[in-house]
């Protein structure tokens, strides 16, 4: 039989840690107060369209 290595899960069996390892180091990193003001000013406009034009 094979001898299982303890401590390496489904993940590492996958590939998955190098792919998210690789993936943090070039990705574009967005900070989450900038995700909700662009939520928040969305919303905003949207609402100001629709009062002004009454669409």
């Amino acid at each position: 039989m094979a001898k299982q290595k303890k401590g390496e899960g489904f993940h590492s069996a996958a590939g998955l840690i190098r792919y998210f390892d690789a993936e943090e180091k070039t990705s574009l990193r967005i900070p989450p107060w900038f995700v909700a003001t662009m939520c928040v000013a969305t919303i905003v406009i949207i609402t100001a369209v629709n009062i002004i034009f009454k669409v």
